[in-house]
């Protein structure tokens, strides 16, 4: 028996929350590095060096700097995401005009149409992620701001950081750098469930079973692979996002398409991919982490109206 469509939101958002906090675990250290170079890209001569330096300056709390923001980012982000992705698979469904009412759960998706619904879920995520991410990543590159001169008194908790922010642009500022994660989102989260999906249909061929039960390492194999396109076709977006939510802490920043063409005019191209070895090296156990806890959970919560 399926259940009930306000259950079953309840289900998805439950799942997306289990999933983001396994993600935050598994790769917060070199979240932190990622944010650090994309913010300072001269700084470090590479991702070792700067989870060295930090570790040496900071100690292993400047690895694990805005955890608690990352937390609420990715459970409310994953939550907004998995539980509008259910409803936008609907949509999707609807529009392909694959059945009519209660004939809609009962027609399988392709990879391509989950790939659209997780794209159209992410625009609702962003608004949920913008202000949880501004405040993470001001905490990360808190530490080389105060360093560098560049603001001259640091904020070193969640609770500092969200009362410089109303203080100084009221409500509207947790939402800076909104435009830029709503043109990253976009087109990644395509990649990340088109990739996902593809990725276990491929598995569940080989194995000759269906995609639920392909097992533990397909999954996370799945889900990093995921996160891994997701990431080389976002990445420089990812990177003005950074740089205008950490350097709004010096006063108004420029728009995504200003900031991006000045990174690229000063800096050069490769200033817009600093930090991607340690992004590339945490989307695999981190968006593996991510898929595991949201199928495992989810099967268990299912499995209830199975019986």
């Amino acid at each position: 028996m399926a259940p009930h469509p306000v259950v079953q939101a309840v289900i998805d958002l439950s799942a997306g929350a289990i999933g983001g906090a396994a993600c935050v675990f598994s790769g917060q250290p070199l979240d932190t590095a990622k944010v650090k170079m994309q913010t300072f890209p001269t700084l470090y001569r590479g991702f070792v060096d700067c989870f060295v330096s930090t570790y040496r300056q900071v100690g292993l709390r400047g690895l694990y700097q805005g955890t608690t923001p990352a937390l609420m980012a990715n459970i409310a982000e994953n939550s907004v995401l998995f539980m509008c992705y259910g409803f936008c698979q609907e949509v999707v469904r609807f529009v392909s005009g694959q059945g009519k009412g209660a004939e809609l759960r009962h027609v399988q998706f392709n990879d391509m149409q989950k790939a659209c619904a997780g794209s159209v879920a992410s625009v609702f995520s962003s608004l949920v992620l913008c202000p949880t991410e501004l405040v993470k990543c001001r905490l990360q590159a808190m530490h080389e701001m105060a360093s560098s001169g560049k603001i001259t008194q640091s904020q070193n908790t969640v609770w500092s950081v969200m009362k410089s922010i109303m203080h100084n642009d009221g409500p509207a500022g947790f939402f800076q750098g909104l435009t830029t994660t709503i043109a990253r989102e976009v087109p990644g989260y395509f990649c990340f469930f088109g990739a996902y999906e593809l990725c276990r249909s491929l598995f569940a061929d080989y194995m000759h079973c269906g995609k639920d039960d392909i097992g533990v390492a397909p999954i996370v194999f799945s889900g990093g692979f995921g996160g891994a396109c997701l990431w080389l076709v976002v990445y420089p977006m990812d990177c003005v996002k950074s740089r205008i939510q950490v350097m709004s802490m010096t006063g108004r920043q420029s728009g995504f398409f200003k900031t991006f063409m000045h990174i690229f005019r000063t800096e050069g191209v490769r200033a817009l991919y600093s930090g991607l070895t340690p992004t590339m090296i945490r989307t695999f156990p981190a968006n593996g982490a991510l898929f595991l806890g949201y199928e495992a959970s989810r099967k268990v919560m299912m499995a209830q109206f199975d019986s």
